[in-house]
């Protein structure tokens, strides 16, 4: 089989490094037995590794001519590949309601979007690895008081826990991306249900970090009844980045009773 061009409309950048493949692939080595989507295998070099490793394997490639590749190059993998556009992807006609765990070198330009659909399948999704843009692997993994925190690392950290397992450099690519890469494994914690209004949560998340340089009293103005006596309080002179998710949640209870009463 030729080998795929690199599409930059759809953002890909093929890893060529075997021994990285490997180790990402390696991400989901307590997950035998759990299906596994990948998202974006392009020529395979993530894919092959899945397989050896004994992986119930599906794949979602949208590029018509990886697809062709895929079913040139691995026959048995044929009826697993769906070729389709993850973000336009009803995953519960593929799982049901089970759980499955993702994984893929994610296109940079839409590995935000990729990890807020993530959240939607929250309850299923017990794993979630992969390789994405540096900066926003970092972000996804940062703490309070790190500037790269934000909304994502809030909304994913209320729960999974995220770590940062290692950097890519672009010389292991074809094309080369301009920037340098970074590895995440994200594991369903114990957190069933967040103890808030989860759409009020989200907004109170996103309306902070909107603002981020402001103090929480003047980007949260709008979402308390008209000259609430509890903006006042010294906590609202804090900024979104130096709240944990757990205040995070207590904030959204606030609001939501000083809106009651």
């Amino acid at each position: 089989m030729h080998q795929v061009k690199a599409k930059k409309a759809l953002g890909q950048h093929f890893l060529t490094d075997l021994s990285i493949a490997q180790r990402i692939a390696d991400t989901l080595s307590d997950y035998v037995g759990t299906p596994v989507l990948e998202i974006g295998p392009g020529m395979g070099v993530l894919t092959q590794f899945l397989m050896q490793s004994g992986h119930d394997l599906k794949v979602v490639e949208l590029d018509g001519e990886s697809v062709e590749y895929l079913q040139g190059t691995y026959p048995q993998l044929s009826e697993n590949i769906i070729a389709d556009d993850f973000l336009k992807l009803d995953l519960a006609e593929i799982y049901g309601d089970g759980k499955f765990c993702i994984i893929g070198n994610y296109p940079y330009n839409i590995s935000s979007q990729i990890f807020f659909k993530v959240l939607d399948y929250k309850d299923q999704v017990v794993c979630c690895s992969g390789m994405l843009q540096r900066e926003v692997a970092q972000r996804l993994a940062a703490g309070p008081g790190s500037k790269t925190y934000g909304i994502l690392s809030v909304l994913l950290q209320a729960w999974y826990d995220i770590e940062y397992l290692f950097t890519v450099d672009e010389n292991v690519f074809n094309p080369p991306p301009k920037v340098k890469s970074g590895v995440i494994r994200m594991v369903r914690n114990q957190v069933t249900d967040l103890g808030c209004n989860e759409r009020l949560f989200k907004t109170v998340v996103k309306t902070s970090f909107g603002q981020r340089r402001k103090m929480l009293r003047g980007s949260l103005k709008g979402m308390f009844p008209k000259d609430c006596p509890i903006l006042q309080d010294p906590f609202f002179t804090k900024r979104p980045e130096q709240l944990s998710v757990a205040e995070f949640i207590e904030l959204t209870n606030t609001i939501e009773q000083a809106n009651k009463q």
